[in-house]
């Protein structure tokens, strides 16, 4: 057993602390800016960015994944799945702060948010395109911020996480349709009768611990996740604000429930029927 260490912390710095090199805390702590009087706001504010935060690491850990994918490195793709999973579910603690807003509540500060509104996230954007879910509608909100546009329309050229999963597939002798494998990246993934066949061949086989199965049900693992976090919103949305609108001009909780209704990676899951 490790004697106890009786030397104290080192507390006397020239300029700022390592911690704050490294974290950036003060920079994180002063980003808040609540335009209303209303307590309330400031826990809104504080839970969105955090959301965003929780963007920005899981679109590393996908981003990570399809490039391991790309690279038939199926060990380092498993590690940012898993990883992300952990992840997606602190992204979905995230509206416990929110989920039980009064309409009274969230009308105190709704005012403030103007025409803002989440689908307004480029961050979350990435999100989807790495889920397949392509449209280069959503790129026009961020037309005046340049940046963030090209970075968007570089995320709407390239392969998502469930292309480079395919591809995978493919590589390692599976008959994934060519025209799935060829489609043009900027669209909205579709369900492919081949492509259910192919998981429905994967999970029929007799071992259950092969390559192949351990990455459907990390990406089962993952679509499940996202399933909850747009439930959540949906419910979030409902107790605050009923039927009405969204904020930003959306449908709000008709928008909403239709999202909720989607399946990510869809074969993963009808091809269970199947087996």
């Amino acid at each position: 057993m490790a004697q106890e260490s009786h030397n104290p912390p080192n507390l006397d710095f020239e300029g700022t602390t390592p911690y704050e090199d490294y974290v950036q805390a003060d920079v994180l702590t002063h980003l808040q800016h609540p335009l209303s009087d209303d307590p309330g706001e400031m826990v809104f504010l504080v839970t969105t960015q955090v959301m965003e935060l929780w963007f920005t690491v899981i679109v590393h850990e996908w981003h990570t994944a399809a490039q391991a994918l790309r690279r038939d490195d199926l060990p380092v793709a498993m590690a940012a799945l898993k990883r992300s999973t952990y992840e997606l579910e602190s992204l979905n603690a995230s509206w416990k702060p929110l989920a039980h807003l009064t309409p009274a509540q969230f009308n105190a500060y709704r005012s403030a948010l103007g025409e803002g509104s989440g689908f307004q996230s480029a961050m979350y954007r990435r999100l989807e395109f790495l889920l397949g879910e392509k449209s280069a509608s959503m790129l026009v909100p961020h037309r005046g911020a340049p940046r963030v546009h090209a970075e968007l329309e570089k995320a709407l050229q390239e392969p998502s996480l469930y292309d480079e999963a395919l591809a995978f597939l493919a590589r390692r002798g599976h008959a994934v349709p060519t025209a799935v494998l060829e489609r043009d990246l900027s669209q909205r993934y579709d369900a492919d009768p081949g492509v259910e066949r192919v998981w429905q061949e994967i999970y029929a086989g007799t071992d259950q611990d092969r390559d192949e199965v351990r990455l459907g049900e990390a990406l089962t693992e993952v679509a499940e996740l996202v399933w909850r976090w747009r439930n959540d919103h949906l419910v979030a949305t409902r107790r605050a604000m009923g039927a009405k609108s969204g904020t930003g001009g959306s449908a709000g909780v008709a928008w909403l429930e239709k999202r909720a209704t989607k399946n990510v990676f869809p074969e993963l899951w009808t091809a269970r029927s199947h087996v």
